[in-house]
């Protein structure tokens, strides 16, 4: 058994668990944390990658449609929301959105992500509507839809049950959850950043409840801003422990899903409530990349969104655990960094980019569907189809 070579003594008893790919505690999360031997914490990571996945890094053909930025919540760490009737406030027409998913389907994508705010009056209906329309124009099309907390919102208006709800927007088109709305399952941080959103327990509660429909999901941390290294590992260990009673119920099967992925999000305090808060360094962002694909062995994949890392140090990241880098996307508005303000929603990837982002890299350029399937295509017509025009 070879270990991954470390230069501080205090991260041997943790090479040898990952070269045992023996699970790590919570201890060891945070001697990772505290370690000032960064290229170690970095080997680690990428011995347990590649264990995983060798050299293959996954891209996807995407397009995201953040539908609606009014939103009930006031959230000090979001610079995205608005009140309804606020200068930037926008809510899109049903038709709007099918016209962008067309667009997507059109230009060779595979997958919609279709997120927003939690509307204060838009029905239930809209969005079984939505989901209706657009996997009626674009049957091809897998739709990513509706953080955990959107799914809380529409159980409340419907007055339905969590299951209830999820089963509705299934038949309606629904194929997966994202993972957004975790931020960071602590008490402490919730009360202090964003206090009316619902707690820890209820984001678990929708992904398990997904998990025994059939649902595949993600997951995420929001990191960076008044957590504390303790809370992060914390943080990824509930979602180790929601892994592994998901994987366990598949295999007795009760339940035929799990989490596809989990994405390290780097807060940005620009333009939010936050705003004085340094924000995270190139280090801090590597160093959390890599402790999540060490914390969490039996999650598949981790990603390096580049939207949020920067393309720069996802292309490293690609060295330090991760494996994804997202995709085309196009279309953003959660995330606006300094710099951004005069054009910061259309942020796009062509797919020659991605591809040579991940070569660069030293690593094999995978596209995938949404359940990380590997996609083939024709070669012209996939030559054609990274020449695209943007399809915003």
């Amino acid at each position: 058994m070879s270990l991954p070579r470390v230069s501080d003594p205090g991260l041997l008893p943790i090479a040898e668990k990952v070269a045992a790919a023996e699970p790590l505690s919570f201890e060891d999360g945070l001697a990772l944390y505290a370690t000032r031997d960064l290229h170690g914490v970095g080997r680690l990571a990428n011995h347990a990658r590649e264990r995983l996945h060798g050299d293959n890094t996954y891209y996807n053909r995407n397009r995201h449609i953040n539908y609606t930025n009014v939103c009930a919540l006031s959230c000090k760490f979001c610079s995205f929301y608005r009140k309804r009737g606020e200068e930037g406030a926008y809510e899109m027409p049903i038709e709007q959105v099918i016209h962008i998913a067309r667009q997507a389907a059109d230009s060779g994508a595979t997958e919609v992500h279709i997120v927003g705010g939690l509307h204060p009056w838009l029905k239930f209906d809209y969005y079984l509507d939505m989901l209706r329309g657009v996997r009626k124009e674009c049957p091809q099309l897998h739709i990513k839809a509706f953080t955990a907390i959107e799914i809380i919102h529409f159980s409340r208006i419907s007055r339905q049950s969590v299951s209830e709800v999820l089963v509705a927007l299934r038949e309606a088109g629904l194929g997966s959850l994202p993972g957004g709305g975790a931020e960071i399952f602590d008490d402490r941080v919730h009360d202090e950043i964003f206090k009316g959103k619902v707690r820890a327990d209820k984001w678990f509660d929708v992904h398990r409840t997904a998990h025994s429909l059939g649902i595949f999901s993600n997951a995420t941390m929001l990191y960076g801003h008044v957590e504390t290294p303790a809370e992060r590992v914390g943080h990824l260990l509930k979602l180790r422990e929601l892994q592994a009673e998901s994987l366990a119920a598949m295999q007795g099967k009760q339940a035929k899903a799990a989490f596809n992925c989990m994405i390290p999000l780097s807060f940005a305090p620009e333009q939010s409530e936050l705003g004085y808060l340094p924000g995270n360094t190139g280090l801090t962002d590597l160093k959390t990349l890599a402790i999540a694909r060490l914390m969490l062995d039996n999650v598949s994949h981790i990603k390096a969104f580049w939207i949020m890392q920067g393309v720069g140090l996802s292309q490293i990241a690609l060295s330090w655990g991760c494996d994804d880098l997202d995709g085309t996307v196009v279309w953003y508005d959660i995330t606006k960094r300094e710099g951004e303000q005069q054009r910061p929603t259309h942020q796009e990837m062509h797919v020659s980019d991605l591809k040579r982002l991940i070569r660069e890299a030293g690593r094999t350029p995978v596209e995938r569907d949404t359940l990380y399937r590997p996609i083939r295509r024709e070669s012209a017509a996939a030559a054609a189809a990274e020449q695209l025009v943007p399809v915003g």
